[in-house]
């Protein structure tokens, strides 16, 4: 930077406040803190900063409403919103808010600096954003998870747009979700969301449901009707599993695209139509264009925007908050309390495999509301399924909670007189780890169980253990 920038940090956490002034004075700014919004906003009639970086949540004004008034006062004034609070809400309303960026908690002291320089510059060359009302919400997208923050911010950088977007994501992970999301904080938001799954419709009735047909059009079309396209026209068309399009509808599809105008079946005359486009997919839409079946051309027409859809496994962390929020609704809708997930069983679920994604464990809340006796659910009131899954490669950062969860599985399927397999278990375990640690050293490996070299010697024995090396040191003791 050519000269000594000023930066304002909002945060009532004071140790936020130290890290982001230090970073930034080594790059040579200048910086001046603020444990409120309120401060700000007086100080703002006075003097202004180059650069403001705001937390969202804060005792009295918050981050949007200092946002608010910097948008209605100093347009020009870029603002980084960051928030621990990391939702969909908070990343559309930030940048519809007018926010330079998102930037979510714990934040990479790196990334925020260079935010800082980006804002800084955009500043210069830019003439404001425009404020827009505050939003919806759509608390049916929950995640706090890196991968979903990601999603959040395509959204709300979207939110302004029409443009046409793709995606991608396993079956089950909520790709309709978000594409009513794109829809609900778009300017199309006031028209209609009109939803169509490809792999849903049989091939001879593609182009009718899509297009819609005329009175006698063919065998028992005995009126007009219109299609999806026309349903939909002011606001956005929804079509998933586009990669099942037939390949002659994919033709016609890319015709629609390209004039915005098509004819019904049997029709002879245009009609044309204003719809954004939202596809989806499960598959590899490159792959399938590589094996010739699917339309290069459309798929370069659809891939303007691609949002990526990240699978349950990989958020294992918004595992339980989805949870919580699954049962909630299931209670809701059953009128009955909502079910709580004990500790052990929020881990447990958090290391299942979960093929089915969010879909898979939302209808696990929804057989919990159901089959579970009591309130608080243990491992044993799961789905019988779900017992019998291995767990997941995830780290388990606490043994003794995942000793407790075998115990809890154990006694689920019956068994009894547990010490007697998890004792011998426990100290193999330990012994093997131990002569690992030590190259097969048994003397310094009882060191490090606090056993004596002969307590090792026998235990080695009793557990009818066979370890290579077990004499290499036999000679040290002499």
């Amino acid at each position: 930077m050519s000269r000594s920038e000023t930066v304002w940090i909002v945060d009532d956490d004071r140790s936020i406040r130290w890290v982001l002034e230090k970073a930034l004075q080594q790059e040579g700014m200048t910086t001046q803190s603020f444990d409120s919004a309120d401060g700000v906003m007086s100080r703002l009639a006075r003097q202004q900063p180059d650069v403001i970086i705001s937390d969202i949540r804060m005792p009295g004004a918050s981050g949007l409403d200092l946002l608010a008034r910097i948008r209605e006062q100093h347009p020009r004034l870029p603002v980084i919103i960051m928030t621990a609070h990391s939702d969909l809400d908070s990343a559309v309303a930030s940048y519809q808010g007018g926010a330079f960026e998102y930037l979510p908690k714990p934040f990479d002291v790196d990334e925020a600096v260079s935010l800082v320089k980006r804002a800084n510059q955009h500043a210069q060359e830019q003439q404001g954003l425009e404020v827009v009302p505050t939003l919806t919400r759509t608390p049916e997208i929950i995640g706090e998870a890196p991968a979903m923050q990601e999603v959040f911010r395509a959204i709300g950088r979207l939110s302004h747009s029409n443009i046409t977007v793709l995606i991608n994501g396993e079956s089950g992970t909520g790709k309709e979700l978000v594409a009513h999301a794109l829809h609900r904080h778009s300017p199309r938001a006031a028209s209609p969301f009109i939803a169509l799954n490809m792999a849903a419709i049989p091939k001879d009735l593609m182009e009718s449901e899509l297009f819609g047909h005329e009175k006698g059009a063919f065998t028992g079309a005995a009126n007009l009707r219109r299609g999806r396209f026309e349903q939909a026209d002011g606001g956005t068309l929804f079509l998933d599993e586009i990669g099942d399009m037939p390949a002659d509808t994919q033709t016609r599809l890319l015709r629609v695209l390209a004039d915005g105008e098509f004819y019904r079946v049997g029709g002879h005359v245009p009609v044309k139509v204003d719809v954004r486009i939202i596809a989806a997919t499960h598959q590899n839409l490159e792959t399938l264009v590589h094996a010739g079946k699917f339309r290069e051309d459309l798929f370069h027409r659809l891939n303007v925007i691609r949002i990526h859809i990240p699978r349950l496994s990989d958020r294992r962390e918004d595992i339980p908050t989805l949870a919580k929020h699954f049962l909630s609704r299931a209670a809701q809708e059953l009128a009955v309390e909502p079910k709580l997930l004990k500790s052990e069983t929020e881990e447990y679920l958090k290391n299942l495999p979960w093929p089915g994604n969010v879909r898979q464990l939302e209808n696990t809340c929804r057989w919990i509301t159901v089959m579970a006796s009591g309130r608080e659910v243990h491992i044993s009131d799961l789905p019988p399924e779900l017992l019998s899954l291995p767990q997941d490669s995830a780290p388990v950062t606490n043994w003794e909670q995942a000793l407790r969860q075998w115990a809890d599985q154990a006694l689920a399927r019956g068994q009894s007189s547990l010490l007697d397999s998890a004792v011998p278990a426990f100290e193999r375990i330990m012994i093997e780890t131990a002569l690992k640690h030590t190259a097969g050293r048994r003397r310094d490996a009882a060191v490090l169980l606090g056993w004596g070299r002969n307590t090792l010697t026998r235990k080695i024995k009793e557990l009818g253990m066979k370890v290579d090396g077990g004499d290499d040191d036999e000679g040290d003791e002499g």
